[in-house]
């Protein structure tokens, strides 16, 4: 049953991020509006036509970034060597937390994007628990 749940984990964390991923790069100013507000979009769009393009360019390298992560994601769903998945699990955990630690450490310092950071934080948390729960059920499967 494990290796069918870390199949499901992936391909749902495959869908959001290639979904993510599709979204920053196509729709970023429709995105930043929905998520942000119009004002704070507009502020993170940069001032001058230069800064503009280094942050488009940014952002849809991010995308992409997304995009292929997504991709990879799909594709390790389909792995069935148990090590490989439970090594996974925990590179994912700690990638997860990290991003949170990051948000909480840094990103809440950022005045346009202060009142963000918890709402993105809960959401790197209950990612990084959908993999503590399939470390929890393998290791439950394991020792029984």
């Amino acid at each position: 049953m494990a290796p069918s749940l870390f199949s499901v984990i992936c391909i749902l964390h495959s869908l959001v991020t290639l979904t993510s991923g599709s979204l920053i790069m196509f729709y970023l100013n429709e995105i930043s509006v929905l998520g942000h507000g119009t004002e704070t979009a507009r502020k993170l769009l940069g001032s001058t036509p230069h800064d503009q393009l280094l942050i488009q360019i940014s952002d849809s390298f991010a995308g992409l970034l997304l995009f292929v992560i997504g991709f990879l994601l799909f594709m390790v769903a389909f792995v069935k060597d148990r090590e490989f998945q439970s090594f996974f699990a925990k590179g994912c955990v700690l990638l997860h937390v990290s991003m949170a630690l990051w948000r909480v450490y840094f990103e809440r310092r950022l005045e346009d994007l202060a009142w963000d950071w918890p709402r993105q934080v809960a959401g790197d948390l209950a990612l990084a628990l959908s993999w503590v729960f399939f470390l929890v059920y393998s290791w439950r499967e394991k020792y029984d």
